[in-house]
């Protein structure tokens, strides 16, 4: 008795071990997907959300297989899995980032039959959009070719224990995509990069520059007494636009970086921060037109002398701006929200896709500011003309000569920043870069024919802070600074 029990023993252990007959139930194949929230839950704006309280169905993993020569789904891969509920824990040497895959977005995510996490990153302006949309979703089960799969070169494994997935809601945006938190190495920067050296480095640096030629232009203006009239504050105004138009493209771009700022600005939306620039521009362009305007209709008006102070001036040239800029604003809005049929989304890596206005919108401001263009370039001509004509000036006339030159400096800068701007959008390298170096150039020339460019401005400045006095004589001046000066008790 005891023999035999001994060589059942035996033969139930090579059976055991031989591979065709062992594990048929198929146990020793099942794999583990990491599920970020409970079975009974999903992920509601970075919340985990009972099933109950949303209108979604539970998040069920799909599977795709890998062969040898590729990637094919042509048959739905069902393997034995389990979820496994938790975040993953980075180590010292790594850390979180959140992947939100959905139908307008550059990042895919996919599951293998081996339980690892692909995340597949495309560039969906290349071609077979449409294609591309939904292929690797949680709720797609349309095949596709392994051509297809081919073209996407980009991937990223993270095994399990590196990676959590799970469905995702983004109420605000009105989205729902598949989520993954996976830890990543953290990667040193390659300086060498030009792409990352122009947008990371050098564009913040040289916005920070235009923000302080802009801010200096803005605080003469306002602080002399003697250039706060109604073209003095027409350029503070024009140049507090440009402020808020660059400091708005400043933290546009640092939405891009991998650190806590962009936690602290994702809480904004992309949308505001392209509106606020946008806006801040056609603002800028409608002062500059109000004083083109104001150049043009005094040369124009046979009565110089009109009474009417500065002040109430600057008041209805203000209703013109702000209420021009108001209306088109609001149009180029509402057509965005009403008329925009594909709505564009940026879709962040560590923050939540953001919808950000469409072209439709971007249109109707840049349209109005073409518009702003053209009737500031027949303002120019037909001043330049008239001033030929002029036969004698008086002092205001005199006076206006400057202004006048000044708003068509100020017209050919801003005129060729914004056509530089508008090409920049094309999303070519080339044209970025350029636009880079243009915003730079457009805020110092616009800063020395303000201010260093004037002969009446840098010798305020020299009488007001006792600094650069080259002690030239006084009959070598612009218009009437020893006036200003002797009023002035210099």
């Amino acid at each position: 008795m005891y023999y035999l029990v001994s060589a059942l023993l035996i033969i139930v252990g090579i059976l055991g071990n031989h591979p065709l007959l062992a594990n048929t139930d198929g146990k020793a194949n099942l794999i583990s997907v990491a599920k970020c929230c409970e079975h009974n839950e999903l992920l509601v704006d970075d919340t985990c959300t009972p099933l109950t309280e949303t209108n979604e169905t539970e998040w069920r993993p799909e599977f795709i297989e890998e062969k040898v020569n590729g990637i094919s789904r042509s048959k739905p891969v069902k393997p034995n899995y389990q979820l496994k509920i938790g975040r993953p824990k980075c180590q010292s040497n790594e850390h979180q980032w959140n992947v939100y895959h959905y139908r307008s977005g550059e990042d895919r995510l996919a599951i293998l039959t081996t339980g690892v996490l692909r995340h597949y990153t495309t560039d969906l302006t290349k071609g077979k959009q449409n294609e591309y949309n939904g292929a690797f979703g949680f709720d797609n089960t349309d095949s596709m070719d392994e051509d297809d799969f081919e073209m996407v070169s980009i991937h990223y494994d993270y095994p399990f224990g590196h990676y959590c997935a799970d469905k995702a809601i983004l109420s605000r945006d009105r989205l729902v995509a598949m989520y993954a938190m996976i830890c990543v190495p953290d990667v040193v920067v390659t300086w060498s990069d030009t792409n990352y050296l122009m947008k990371h480095a050098i564009d913040p640096t040289f916005h920070a520059i235009s923000i302080a030629s802009y801010l200096v232009v803005a605080v003469v203006y306002f602080v002399l007494p003697q250039l706060r009239d109604l073209v003095g504050n027409m350029i503070t105004s024009m140049t507090l636009c440009l402020i808020a138009g660059q400091s708005a493209s400043t933290v546009r771009i640092f939405t891009e970086f991998g650190n806590h700022i962009s936690f602290m600005i994702a809480g904004m939306k992309y949308m505001n921060i392209h509106t606020v620039m946008y806006v801040s521009l056609l603002a800028a362009f409608f002062w500059l037109n109000a004083l083109g305007y104001y150049v043009w209709s005094t040369f124009r008006s046979r009565n110089v002398f009109l009474r009417v102070t500065d002040g109430r001036k600057y008041c209805y040239y203000s209703t013109y701006v702000w209420g021009s800029t108001v209306c088109i604003a609001g149009t180029a809005i509402f057509a965005h929200f009403a008329l925009e049929t594909n709505k564009p989304v940026v879709g962040g890596k560590i923050y939540p896709p953001q919808e950000t206005i469409g072209w439709l919108g971007i249109s109707v401001l840049f349209t109005s500011i073409a518009f702003t263009i053209m009737i500031d370039l027949s303002f120019v001509l037909t001043t330049a003309n008239r001033i030929k004509r002029m036969s004698t000036y008086g002092r205001i006339h005199h006076k206006m000569k400057y202004s006048f030159r000044m708003f068509v400096f100020l017209f050919a800068i801003m005129s060729i920043g914004w056509l530089s701007f508008l090409l920049s959008r094309l999303n070519y390298e080339a044209l970025e870069y350029c636009h880079i170096v243009i915003n730079l150039l457009q805020a110092i020339l616009i800063l020395y024919v303000c201010v260093f460019g004037q002969r009446r401005v840098t010798f305020l400045l020299g009488k007001t802070c006792n600094c650069c006095n080259s002690g030239e004589n006084i009959e070598g001046l612009d218009w009437g600074e020893e006036m200003t000066a002797i009023n002035a008790g210099y």
